[in-house]
């Protein structure tokens, strides 16, 4: 198997100034002045987000639970993985499992993590935790939060390849944990 090096890596920019643009509970902006490694000095704006967690819920049979769910910033509904922004001090398996139980009324008996990603790494340093929910069992009701509008549905495996296949998930959170699933368990071996 062949493998490959990360980039070796480049000094970070030093920051001339810091100011911060917007503050809130959910996101923040500020506007950094950094110096190049030319000794010019640019602009660059960051969006700050808490980390996120996000979790395949697998049930005991190998189907796997999805959440339909319509986004404010978009308009349209889609099927996701259950995932939320991870709390102040809160471990991300906690987040996910919170996350599964929560948005899907399913809790999963053990997680293991998959590779996570930042989601939008030219502007921000938020980070995805991917995680697989295992021997997911129904627990009650979903209770999402007042701004969520949820609904469950169970898919197999190849209804799930096939959404991947034609590109339905445009969720990047879904689509990444569940091509990292697929790719780190395949068909042959113990889900």
């Amino acid at each position: 198997m062949t493998t490959c090096d990360d980039p070796p890596p480049f000094p970070p920019f030093g920051v001339h100034r810091s100011v911060r643009v917007y503050d809130s509970s959910w996101c923040a902006l500020r506007r950094d002045e950094v110096i190049l490694p030319s000794g010019d000095l640019q602009e660059y704006h960051v969006l700050e987000l808490a980390d996120a967690a996000a979790v395949v819920p697998l049930l005991e049979d190998g189907r796997v639970v999805l959440v339909g769910q319509y986004r404010y910033p978009h308009g349209h509904t889609q099927w996701e993985v259950p995932a939320g922004r991870i709390e102040a001090g809160e471990d991300p398996v906690r987040a996910a499992w919170r996350e599964c139980r929560e948005e899907t009324g399913y809790a999963p008996a053990r997680i293991t993590p998959l590779p996570g990603f930042y989601p939008t790494g030219g502007i921000s340093a938020h980070y995805a935790h991917l995680f697989i929910g295992h021997d997911c069992r129904y627990e009650g009701p979903a209770t999402p939060e007042p701004s969520e509008q949820l609904v469950t549905r169970v898919f197999t495996r190849g209804e799930l390849e096939t959404l991947l296949d034609e590109g339905r998930f445009a969720d990047g959170f879904t689509a990444l944990a569940l091509l990292y699933w697929l790719r780190t368990f395949s068909r042959d071996s113990s889900i």
